[in-house]
């Protein structure tokens, strides 16, 4: 019996033959990846790690500094809330104060306005009362004076001011000091109107201080008013080196209603009222100087803001050279605050002129 003949196929593949295909690829794909890892092993590792260390060294500075950066950002940000806060408070603060300062100003020169308003009219009463008492004692006596020192002048010893002689010159202190004893008073009172300017104690005091001093001139005499700051010049307009009689009231009420009427201002310059001394002819046999402290300036207006102790002796020093020799200096001073050099200067003059010294107290005369 003739066998079957098997189909002829025109593609036909055996297993032993796909099975050397794949074998063949996975060897082709070993030796692909075999060189590439023998490639990358070859290279310096030591590098790599160098590298690696720098990187990680320069992420570790990174942090550091990020981490310090931060803190003071916070640090700043705390001290700023902080200084806010104290900023706030200080304003508010100063606002306080403001409104507290200006209150109190207020209330204090109204105060102060009411008690020299009181004073004023007190001081007028009392002025009017010692006229009229005046007035009525004049037939039996000539004067209050106790005890006659002839060839200086009489001696009121119940002061220790000479309060005679035949030609008496009063020189008054009329700068801005003479406002009040205190420094800050004086700055504020300098910015006052002339009428509260008059009206203040320390002037109101210097003024009755004269009106009491000429009270007990001797009828016979004869005197003359200067007012001096910056500058010296007469009570009386064109009375400038005149002797004026006293037996004429009239000169006497004139003087003083033209020295209540004089502004304190300016700075002190007792050189100008020293020579006033020499330009009067004949020369006073008496001199009355109502004064509050050293001079400020000299014959030359200081640039300067500020006078030292030391400069304001030097300037007195320098004003009682011009004082003529055997003309007693009778000094009334008005004790300012700070000014601590005066009292001693002014003794020494009174002491070396054979004149008298007194330091005016708050309730004189």
């Amino acid at each position: 019996m003739a066998r079957k003949r098997r189909p002829f196929e025109v593609f036909s593949m055996s297993f032993l033959d796909c099975m050397s295909c794949g074998f063949g690829a996975v060897i082709l794909l070993f030796m692909i990846i075999n060189a590439q890892v023998r490639i990358a092993a070859e290279s310096d590792p030591t590098l790599r790690r160098s590298d690696t260390t720098k990187i990680e060294q320069e992420i570790f500075e990174g942090r550091k500094n990020l981490i310090v950066a931060r803190n003071t950002i916070e640090e700043l940000s705390d001290e700023r809330v902080e200084a806010d806060g104290q900023i706030a408070q200080i304003i508010a603060l100063i606002e306080e104060l403001k409104v507290e300062l200006a209150k109190n100003d207020q209330d204090t020169i109204a105060k102060i306005e009411r008690i020299e308003k009181l004073q004023s009219d007190i001081e007028r009463l009392e002025e009017e009362k010692k006229r009229l008492l005046a007035d009525a004692e004049e037939a039996k006596s000539e004067g209050t004076r106790i005890r006659s020192f002839k060839g200086e002048g009489d001696r009121q010893y119940l002061t220790g001011l000479k309060v005679g002689g035949k030609r008496i010159l009063f020189l008054i202190d009329n700068s801005a000091s003479m406002l009040d004893s205190k420094l800050v008073n004086i700055i504020r009172r300098r910015n006052m109107s002339d009428e509260a300017k008059l009206r203040s104690v320390k002037w109101r005091q210097t003024v009755a201080s004269v009106d009491w001093l000429t009270a007990q001139l001797p009828v016979d005499s004869q005197f003359q008013m200067y007012i001096f700051n910056t500058s010296a010049s007469p009570v009386l307009e064109g009375s400038d080196g005149v002797w004026l009689d006293v037996d004429d009231g009239n000169h006497l009420d004139q003087a003083m209603q033209k020295l209540r009427r004089s502004v304190p201002q300016n700075g002190t310059n007792m050189q100008s009222a020293y020579e006033v001394i020499s330009r009067m002819m004949p020369r006073p046999d008496n001199v009355f100087l109502l004064v509050d402290g050293l001079p400020t300036q000299g014959e030359q207006p200081s640039s300067r803001r500020t006078v030292s102790g030391q400069e304001r002796q030097r300037l007195h020093d320098r004003a009682v050279r011009e004082i003529p020799s055997g003309i007693p200096i009778n000094v009334l001073l008005y004790p300012m605050e700070g000014d601590y050099g005066a009292p001693l200067a002014y003794w020494m003059l009174a002491y070396r002129s054979g004149g008298s010294f007194m330091s005016v107290s708050k309730d004189w005369p």
